[in-house]
C-alpha cells in the first residue's frame, strides 16, 4: 500500500512538472517610448507570440514630445492608437503606455513603483530593457529603471500594494550600439527571417515616428518619404530590413552557438540580447527553455 502511495505521488509529481512545463513563457519588454521594444524584439516577439507565449510591451512615456508638429495629449492619444496596432500586427498579449511625460523621464521612486507594479502584475519569467546607456536620456533612465526594479520586483515590504513575483526573472537588455562604457554583448541572437515582414508591419503602425518625427529629426525633412501607403512601407521595409541584416562577427558567432554553424550561415535577420548582471542567472539549457526557437 505504502509503494503504491509513493508512485501515485510519483506520477502526480511528473504530471505537475509536465504542466508546468507546457505553460506559456510571460514576457514583458520595456522601453521608453512607444516603438522602443518594437525595434528591437518586435521580431523575436512575434515569434513568441505566435508560439503561444504571453508578450507585453510597456513604454514608461506617452511619447507626447516626439514630433516636430504636435504635441502634448493628442500627439500621446495617437500613439497611444499606433501602439495598440503595432501590437495586434505582431500578435502580442498586450501594448500598453504610462502617462509620465517624453523627454522627461527619471528614475524616481514613483516611476519606479510603477514599473515593479507592472513586472509583478504580469508575472514575468522574461524582462526586456534597455541599457543605461544611450544618445536619449529618457532611454537611459528607462534602463536605470528596469536595473533599479530588477531585485525589488521579489521583496515583499517594497511596493507592498503588489503581491511581490515568487522567483526572480531573467533580466536582458535589448541590442544597441553604443560602445561606452562597454559594447553590447551578444548573449543570445535570434533568427528573424521568418517574421520580418511582421516586424515591418508592426513598425509601419507607428505612422508618426516612421514617416514623419524620424525622417525629420534626421534632415528636417519628409521628402524622403513616399505618399502612397504601399510605397512608404516598401520605403520603411528596406531600411528596417537593413538594420536588422547587421549581424557582426560576435552575433554571428553567437548564431552559431544557439542554431549550429549551417543553418546560422543561412540567417540574413536578427535580433540580439545581452543577459543583464541583474535577476536570475540562466543556464544555456533554461536560455533554450525561454527562447524556443533556438536551435537545438
Amino acid at each position: 500500500m505504502k509503494r503504491l502511495f509513493l508512485m501515485s505521488a510519483m506520477c502526480c509529481f511528473f504530471i505537475i512538472a509536465a504542466v508546468g512545463q507546457s505553460e506559456p513563457l510571460r514576457i514583458i519588454a520595456i522601453g521608453a517610448h512607444p516603438d522602443d521594444c518594437d525595434s528591437k524584439f518586435g521580431g523575436t516577439a512575434a515569434i513568441l507570440a505566435s508560439m503561444g507565449h504571453q508578450v507585453k510591451f510597456l513604454a514608461l512615456t506617452s511619447g507626447d514630445a516626439g514630433h516636430q508638429s504636435q504635441g502634448g495629449g493628442a500627439l500621446a492619444n495617437r500613439r497611444r492608437a499606433e501602439a495598440k496596432e503595432a501590437g495586434k500586427r505582431l500578435g502580442i498579449a498586450e501594448y500598453e503606455t504610462l502617462d509620465n511625460h517624453d523627454a522627461e523621464l527619471l528614475p524616481t521612486l514613483e516611476v519606479r513603483h510603477q514599473l515593479i507594479r507592472k513586472i509583478r502584475e504580469w508575472n514575468a519569467d522574461v524582462v526586456l530593457g534597455l541599457r543605461p546607456n544611450d544618445y536619449h536620456p529618457d532611454h537611459r533612465n528607462a534602463g536605470k529603471l528596469v536595473q533599479d526594479a530588477a531585485y525589488m520586483v521579489i521583496v515583499p515590504n517594497v511596493t507592498p500594494d503588489t503581491p511581490p513575483l515568487q522567483k526572480n526573472p531573467v533580466f536582458l537588455y535589448m541590442q544597441d550600439r553604443f560602445q561606452r562604457p562597454y559594447p553590447f554583448i551578444p548573449d543570445i541572437v535570434v533568427a528573424i527571417d521568418a517574421v520580418i515582414e511582421k516586424k515591418v508591419d508592426g513598425l509601419d503602425a507607428h505612422e508618426s515616428q516612421m514617416y514623419e518625427w524620424g525622417p525629420w529629426t534626421n534632415n528636417r525633412s519628409q521628402d524622403q518619404v513616399p505618399k502612397g501607403k504601399a510605397e512608404r512601407r516598401a520605403w520603411l521595409a528596406e531600411r528596417v530590413k537593413g538594420s536588422a541584416s547587421k549581424i557582426p562577427a560576435a552575433r554571428r558567432a553567437a548564431l552559431e552557438k544557439w542554431y549550429g554553424k549551417e543553418a546560422a550561415s543561412k540567417v540574413i535577420y536578427a535580433e540580439a540580447f545581452e543577459i543583464a548582471e541583474y535577476g536570475k542567472q540562466p543556464t544555456d539549457a533554461e536560455i533554450r527553455a525561454l527562447f524556443p526557437m533556438l536551435g537545438k
